[in-house]
């Protein structure tokens, strides 16, 4: 079949390498991509929020499947509109409907119905403008550090962790004030859970569920987990100490009563739920459901897929994922995220990329790349490039991919060099 995927990162790029390996793919167009993608499928021209235009393309090119990557068009309802078009009835379109998409478009519904459905998460409450004066006063009742988070959606960087109670007010109010525009209007205070952070995914048809693997990303600009957040500034896959024990209490605790609400509640969900999570001493918790594969988790996991990708993602479209069988590669795979100078703040953008020498067992997956008039690839995005190596132990995993990432130049590159150190202190 033909297949269309939307979105232009990393996460795309890597969803793109894996599509364009199955036999049941017979052309990949990826709107808008970028110049990595475009070694892997045909880039297309399209705003991917103007649903007209993406219905045109499907339309026109006789696409059979449609596969969402980012969450934007999600919570915009772009499964909707297909889905309730008689002209796209064979159309397979793989994404959650626009309301449960809100389990990530909205916090405080996706804390409303994890409470409903049992699911172990940080104690919260939900406050507006009108409400300032009470969310202070609320915080007061917390015990350091306080978390405030954007109720909607602001491209990953909606949640401030504040050690200082007179700094947390003032932040709530910042975002109460308009700091986060729309997202902000609503902000959501939740208690502080100690622990460490890890991304579980699953593939779900709404009914039955496929567990993908796991992965730990690392969010802040600085080595040592210090600066502000970024999208991400690498990921590692499998995490050494979410074992076969903590997998098997995240299933039974949190997928499946989380698939389980999904179908009580009537909620047609077709794709991937990303689980952030925090073990706190062996139990987990939920910190925020996202309705789509993370990134850069994305670019660890899916290296590591060995099953048919189209495969599955039919079996999920026709709701048939308890016929589907996952398998996936023992090898860890670490991914070095590379970025223009500045970000996440101001950067600038077309700089020369030189890719340097490719390397075994070492995918580059673009993040942020166009080619320029004179067809160069430069630097467009905040993120511009990652590097995955797949190896049989996570040390050597790492050497391989900061091996190509040191290869690689370009006018204000900038890189964390401690991924994965911690887990390296943990297997000691």
């Amino acid at each position: 079949m033909n297949i269309l995927l939307l979105g232009s990162g990393g996460r795309e790029h890597a969803m793109a390498a894996k599509l364009a390996q199955s036999p049941r793919c017979s052309k990949l167009f990826i709107a808008p991509g970028n110049a990595g993608t475009a070694k892997t499928g045909v880039n297309v021209k399209i705003d991917i929020m103007d649903f007209d235009a993406v219905a045109a393309f499907v339309r026109d090119n006789k696409i059979g499947m449609l596969v969402v990557g980012p969450e934007a068009p999600l919570v915009a309802g772009i499964v909707d509109y297909f889905r309730s078009r008689s002209e796209f009835k064979g159309l397979l379109t793989i994404g959650p409907s626009q309301v449960a998409a809100q389990l990530e478009g909205s916090k405080d519904f996706a804390k409303e119905f994890m409470q409903r459905h049992g699911i172990p998460t940080a104690a919260h409450r939900t406050f507006t403008p009108s409400t300032l004066a009470e969310g202070q006063a609320f915080l007061e009742t917390l015990r350091a550090p306080y978390v405030l988070k954007a109720d909607g959606l602001a491209a990953g960087k909606g949640v401030l962790i504040e050690s200082d109670l007179g700094a947390a007010k003032a932040s709530l109010a910042e975002m109460l004030g308009g700091k986060f525009g729309e997202a902000g209007s609503r902000v959501v205070i939740e208690e502080y859970l100690d622990g460490i952070e890890l991304s579980v995914f699953a593939l779900t048809d709404g009914h039955h569920y496929v567990m993908m693997p796991a992965a730990k990303d690392y969010k802040r600009i600085g080595e040592g987990d210090t600066g502000l957040n970024t999208g991400g500034m690498g990921s590692v896959s499998p995490v050494p100490f979410a074992d076969k024990a903590f997998l098997k209490r995240v299933e039974d605790r949190i997928v499946k009563p989380t698939v389980r609400g999904l179908r009580e509640e009537k909620l047609d969900y077709r794709g991937y739920i990303f689980f952030g999570l925090m073990n706190c001493g062996g139990d987990p918790y939920v910190i925020e459901y996202n309705v789509r594969m993370g990134d850069p988790e994305s670019e660890s996991v899916f290296p590591r897929v060995k099953s048919d990708l189209v495969d599955l993602l039919e079996r999920c479209a026709h709701g048939m994922l308890d016929r589907a069988i996952l398998t996936v590669d023992q090898r860890t795979a670490a991914c070095v995220m590379m970025v223009a100078g500045g970000y996440p703040e101001r950067y600038a953008k077309g700089a020369l990329i030189d890719l340097g020498t490719d390397a075994p067992d070492t995918q580059l997956f673009h993040c942020g790349t166009a080619l320029d008039d004179e067809g160069r690839l430069v630097t467009a995005g905040g993120r511009v490039l990652c590097a995955t190596a797949l190896a049989d132990t996570l040390p050597e995993a790492l050497l391989k991919s900061y091996n190509r990432v040191e290869s690689i130049g370009w006018e204000g590159k900038y890189y964390r060099r401690d991924i994965g150190q911690d887990l390296l202190k943990m297997m000691v």
